[in-house]
Formats: structure tokens, sequence, C-alpha cells
């Protein structure tokens, strides 16, 4: 089997576990294991369907980084609780969750998956640099748009988007983020600052939605092309759309920094290589599972690395 690392956006997962499995799924302490439960699900599913060799559990340990805050204080703002002592921005995640996230580092450090974060930064940017960086073709599982910017054909480098549902994935190459949204992946980042995302809390530029987007890439090929055309009455860009991009000034110089994902982060050493688990890890991933009531999930993630051919 040739290589392949698979680079999971594991905050992206493991909410879509815990709002697509049950939660009366529980431990027999009462804590609620549904997340647990369906993470190692989508891993089991990822790892039969697309046969990795080496896997990162890339991981948010600043998911709303000071840095990006700094230069657009909106960004992710709605998600952020109510102040806390300290001040440190806190995730509005709903309790039933909070209290599986300790259980999901220990599944997977039982399974030997290797977990990846980067101070200061977030999943998108272990994601970008791990990618970047490859020796080897590389999918990217995520719901996060955001990171189509990533596709390469060149690098192999490819999106499995996660958000119609895992019996619905998606798998982006260039072509096909093209016939989505009428731009190139390396154009993706441009187009989203452009466009902005609520979620996100990015206001994008006022009356530019994806196809005008699209439409100025397509002509500029880039936003720092598109900006000298609105500045330059030369061009034929009509006027209200130089008036658009004027009002956005302050907006587009610090935007392309919050939206482009980080590719040269210094993670350290870890071993991304799937084995089988066997032994003594296996006898403690089976206790695990058996005294969090996680049902068929283990063995079938169990299983699923069971069937990973030794990287040579």
């Amino acid at each position: 089997m040739a290589d392949r690392l698979m680079l999971l956006d594991t905050a992206s997962l493991y909410f879509r576990a815990f709002y697509g499995v049950p939660d009366s799924l529980k431990a027999p302490n009462g804590t609620p294991v549904n997340a647990v439960r369906g993470l190692l699900d989508i891993i089991a599913r990822l790892v039969a369907d697309f046969e990795p060799t080496h896997l990162v559990a890339c991981w948010d340990d600043d998911w709303r980084p000071q840095w990006r805050v700094d230069l657009i204080p909106s960004y992710k703002a709605h998600r952020v609780e109510a102040a806390v002592p300290g001040g440190v921005d806190v995730e509005e995640t709903p309790d039933p969750l909070d209290v599986q996230v300790p259980l999901i580092r220990e599944a997977l450090a039982l399974l030997g998956i290797a977990r990846v974060g980067a101070a200061e930064h977030e999943a998108d940017d272990v994601i970008g640099t791990l990618a970047t960086g490859a020796s080897m073709p590389v999918d990217v599982v995520t719901g996060d748009r955001d990171l189509f910017q990533l596709v390469d054909d060149a690098a192999s480098v490819r999106v499995i988007y996660t958000a119609r549902g895992m019996s619905r994935l998606e798998v982006l190459t260039e072509a096909t983020v093209v016939g989505k949204y009428g731009v190139l992946p390396q154009q993706y980042a441009d187009f989203a600052v452009m466009r902005g995302d609520a979620s996100d809390g990015l206001p994008g530029v006022a009356g530019v939605g994806e196809k005008t987007a699209a439409s100025l890439l397509k002509q500029y090929a880039d936003l720092e092309g598109i900006i000298a055309a609105a500045a330059d009455a030369a061009t034929p860009m009509a006027a209200g759309m130089r008036a658009k991009f004027a009002a956005a000034g302050p907006y587009l110089e610090v935007a392309p920094t919050v939206v482009e994902v980080v590719r040269d982060l210094e993670l350290g050493e870890f071993d991304a290589r799937l084995e089988p688990v066997t032994g003594e890890r296996r006898a403690a991933a089976e206790g695990f599972a058996e005294a969090w009531n996680l049902g068929g999930s283990m063995p079938r993630v169990l299983a699923a690395l069971d069937a990973v051919s030794p990287v040579e």
C-alpha cells in the first residue's frame, strides 16, 4: 500500500459526532459518551474507506488565537462564553460534549493515533503546516470550507468534506473547487475574505457575494489585483464596486492574515504511522471501551487498524 497521510480536523468531527449520535448513550457513571462513540466510528469509517497509512488528529490548542482577534475583534466572537476569570476566551461548548473531550484524548492515545496541536494556533494551522510539508499524498478531513485553500492536485492534497454527513462525503480536488465556486483553490482564501463568513465573525466586503467575488478573481487573479484595480481610475471597474472596496479598506488590510492558514509551524517530533493495536495496548483499549460503555465503536476502529498494511 502506498503511503497516504490523513489529517483530521478533530473538533469539527467530534462536534459532528456529538450532534449526530443520540445523547442517551452514557457510561455507567452517567457521563454521556455519544461524541466519543461517534468519533471512533468516524475514524473507523475513514480508515477503512480511504486506507491512510499515517493519521494525525489535529487539535485546537487555541481555538481563537489572540493574534487573529487583534486583527479582527469579531473573529469567532459569537462563540465565546460569558467572560471568565482571567479574561481567557472559552469556546461555548455544550456541557455534555465538554466532559467527553478528555475521553476523546485518552481514546486517541490508546489507539496510538497522534494528536498534534500548536500553541496560539488552531487545528487549521496544524493541518496547513502538515499538508504543505508532506512527503506523501494527503487527505484533509473537515467540515470547514476555509481548508479548501489547501487543495493542490500537483501535491496530491485533497479535502474530504463532511458537511453533508458521513454517508455523503465529498472528495474535493481542484476541479471540484472550481466547479463549486468558480475559483481555484489558491484563490479560495481571497474569495473567502471578500465573501465573509458569519460563522467565523468575518464581515466580508459589503455587497460582494460569492458570484461577484468569483467574477472579480477571474478578472484580476487575486485580492491584491482587485484592490489595485479598485484604486486605479483607469481600470474598467464600476464606480459602485470601487466604493465597496474603498469602504472595506481597513478590513481588507488584515483579513487575509486571519483567513489564510499558517503553513510553517514548528510542530516537533511525533509518529503518525498507523499500526494495529496489539498486546497490552489492545487490552487497555478494550478495557477503556468496557468501562465507558463505548459499545461496538472501539471494536470497529480496532478492526480498521488491524487491516492497515505495515509501512515499509
